[in-house]
């Protein structure tokens, strides 16, 4: 008898996901790409702030040479600050995404994706040129 309550239930769970909607609806999709564009940086994080000790270790290697070079030092710290600049942003971005939709329309759920999808895309282009130009100075 419980094997037979057991297999009824089992099927019905899945009669009712196999006939459910296959399509994600457009802000599902949405949703997924700003995610996606986070999650293709968030990796970096770590690179962004050992970059960042590079950049002030090379500061300081320069300052403590006899004759040293001020635009060198000057340069190095601000890579720095724009490695940790890149860095903060993501944070920000992240304190401030919204991940439930809050009783939002469908209208102003898309509004706020594509807001979103902006900022984290802002995000993404900051860190990736600021790796980029820590690589080129730090070779």
């Amino acid at each position: 008898m419980k094997r037979s309550i057991l297999f009824l239930i089992f099927t019905s769970f899945l009669f009712i996901n196999a006939c459910g909607p296959k399509s994600q609806g457009k802000n599902e999709k949405l949703r997924e790409e700003v995610i996606g564009v986070h999650d293709e940086v968030m990796p970096k994080m770590g690179q962004l702030k050992s970059m960042e000790r590079r950049a002030l270790s090379k500061a300081e290697e320069i300052e403590r040479a006899d004759p040293y070079d001020s635009a060198s030092v000057k340069e190095y710290k601000a890579l720095a600050y724009d490695l940790s600049q890149a860095h903060d942003a993501m944070f920000v971005w992240m304190r401030q995404y919204e991940v439930e939709d809050g009783g939002k329309t469908e209208e102003e759920l898309e509004e706020y994706l594509d807001s979103q999808m902006v900022l984290v895309t802002e995000v993404n282009v900051k860190i990736k040129d600021a790796l980029a130009k820590a690589e080129e100075m730090l070779k």
